[in-house]
């Protein structure tokens, strides 16, 4: 029974090595793009203008009420946003100056849009879907502030429910959708959610505080 135990592993199937191969030959070649990309010119800060550049272009279509392709456009703006800070760590390429670049521009990006939704509803006469509107701007950048904040206390404060990923998820939703009514509920699920993580977070960052304090 022990000499059965210690025999080795049967060799490999016929399709193990080929399969072993494609494997390191992909390997291979997502490394040599990776390098390529990393040693050309591209820095992350041209990557957060490109993102802040599709994002005015979905704001205008969406004055314009191309919902659809101003979704479009806002979804390639949004993606364009992460990819800046994943470029940065991976080719080093990163500054100070385009951290801040970055943050900044988020903010930005995210008003225009939805002041481009407020402008749509204000023209229909929709009152209360402009005051949403200016509540989840509000809101958002509260949510924004709070984390700078209590990091600045050091507290790390990334809690809540409308994180930017999911404001964006939202807004794309509203947007794309739009032809089948569901951008307005998208703005308020958008104010409501935002207001409720500014709460969430001010409550745990005053629970950190008093655990340091140790009150």
């Amino acid at each position: 029974m022990e000499a059965s135990a210690q025999q080795p592993p049967p060799p490999p199937g016929p399709g193990a090595r080929p399969r072993a191969r494609s494997a390191a030959a992909g390997a291979e070649r997502r490394a040599l793009y990776r390098n390529r990309l990393i040693e050309s010119r591209l820095t992350p800060n041209a990557i957060s203008l490109t993102g802040f550049a599709l994002n005015v272009l979905a704001a205008i279509l969406i004055w314009q009420t191309e919902f659809f392709w101003g979704g479009v456009a806002f979804i390639v703006g949004s993606v364009m946003d992460t990819l800046d800070g994943a470029y940065s760590r991976m080719s080093d390429k990163g500054t100070a100056f385009g951290a801040f670049l970055d943050s900044t521009l988020d903010r930005i990006e995210e008003g225009i849009v939805l002041t481009a939704v407020a402008v749509y509803f204000a023209s229909q006469a929709n009152e209360a879907a402009v005051a949403a509107v200016v509540v989840a701007v509000f809101a958002s950048l509260v949510v924004s502030y709070t984390r700078a904040r209590a990091e600045a206390l050091g507290v790390e404060c990334k809690v809540g429910l409308a994180t930017r990923a999911v404001r964006v998820v939202i807004l794309s939703v509203g947007l794309v959708f739009a032809a089948l009514g569901a951008l307005e509920p998208a703005v308020y699920v958008l104010a409501g959610l935002s207001a409720f993580t500014v709460v969430q977070r001010i409550l745990h960052v005053r629970r950190q505080l008093t655990r340091a304090a140790g009150v």
